[in-house]
């Protein structure tokens, strides 16, 4: 049966080497580990700690068994409560694909997936990680898990670094609570212990604002949640001034890259189906790109001393390329040191009662 959200908490599926980037002798990274303890409630909730081997289970089974071993050595020196989980599969979607569907038995099945944000993937031998990317987000969506990607890993607090300043939370989409109830776990470790919340609410309108504003902060206070609630109009979010110019100075240049990509991807259609034009709305692209910038920019102005900041993951366009997707993010994430992107799922994880 269905647990009640006051008895709900996070079994975090931590994705330890999606994008390849550690050396093969470390099975994940250090800090996944500390994050993952962050997110235990009243000390309840057991990680799986999940790799995926590229290729032919028949000949990698033996190489999976070492790594499950190694990985299973990690947790224990990490003092985390969970399990290793070593996949073969000839690719990492199709693997993630396998894991999110049959991982778990009934309530102990994750709830939370968790990876770190793939920095690295303009590089050119990593051309495959947009749509892997776009394909695990698409696949958490289908599976109802929530997702929790970590931007910023290596600069995360150990147990006794301690953090000073805000948690910024802006609340962009309802998401069952997710980012309220993970800023309190923070709140709960000794290294956030001292600072404070934040929420930023997004209002299209001033005569909205105020609304809003009373709306949330009876939200919170019927949730015995102790934050400071600010109300952000779009319309005074100005995109000229020399605070942001950093972010559009991101924001021309991922312009650029995506058109390059874009008539990259037309001449490819032209030489191999010519008679089916590259089917992009280029006005659509350009305006996600603008709202990208306009959110990235209120985070630099009012966030750029936090401890950590939490956003709303916007879910893929569905007719957007991957590429552009992960253009989308990158400019969301521009000069953010330390970020949590969030995406809950269609069930309350907090209630009056928790």
């Amino acid at each position: 049966s269905q647990v009640h959200p006051k008895n709900w908490y996070p079994i975090p599926l931590i994705f330890c080497r999606p994008w390849g980037k550690l050396p093969e002798n470390v099975p994940c990274h250090p800090k996944l580990a500390d994050f993952a303890n962050c997110m235990k409630k009243k000390g309840r909730g057991m990680s799986i700690f999940v790799s995926i081997l590229d290729g032919d289970y028949y000949e990698k089974a033996e190489e999976a068994k070492i790594a499950c071993r190694q990985l299973s050595t990690y947790i224990d020196y990490k003092h985390c409560e969970g399990v290793a989980e070593i996949i073969v599969a000839p690719s990492m979607s199709e693997g993630f694909r396998g894991i999110v569907q049959t991982m778990g038995l009934g309530n102990l099945k994750p709830n939370i997936v968790v990876m770190r944000y793939p920095e690295i993937w303009r590089r050119e031998n990593l051309h495959e990680i947009p749509e892997t990317f776009v394909s695990i987000i698409n696949d958490c969506i289908v599976a109802n898990k929530a997702v929790v990607i970590v931007k910023g890993l290596d600069e995360w607090p150990g147990e006794y670094q301690k953090q000073y300043g805000t948690i910024d939370l802006y609340w962009i989409v309802r998401d069952g609570g997710l980012m309220l109830l993970l800023s309190q776990l923070l709140l709960t470790k000794e290294s956030f212990e001292s600072c404070k919340i934040q929420v930023f609410c997004i209002a299209e309108e001033d005569t909205e604002a105020e609304d809003l504003k009373a709306d949330v902060r009876k939200f919170l206070y019927d949730l015995r949640m102790q934050a400071e609630v600010i109300v952000v109009t779009m319309g005074d979010v100005n995109v000229d001034g020399r605070k942001e110019d950093e972010s559009v100075e991101a924001f021309v240049a991922a312009q650029k890259r995506i058109k390059e990509k874009f008539a990259e991807m037309r001449q490819l259609r032209e030489e191999e189906k010519p008679e089916t034009p590259l089917d992009v709305d280029e006005t659509q692209v350009n305006k996600f790109l603008y709202t990208t910038l306009k959110l990235n920019s209120t985070i630099l102005r009012y966030s750029r001393m936090a401890a950590v900041v939490l956003v709303s993951l916007p879910p893929p366009p569905v007719s957007h390329p991957s590429y552009c997707y992960m253009e989308y993010m990158d400019l969301l994430v521009e000069n953010v040191q330390r970020l949590l992107i969030v995406r809950g799922y269609r069930r309350d994880v907090v209630t009056l009662f928790t």
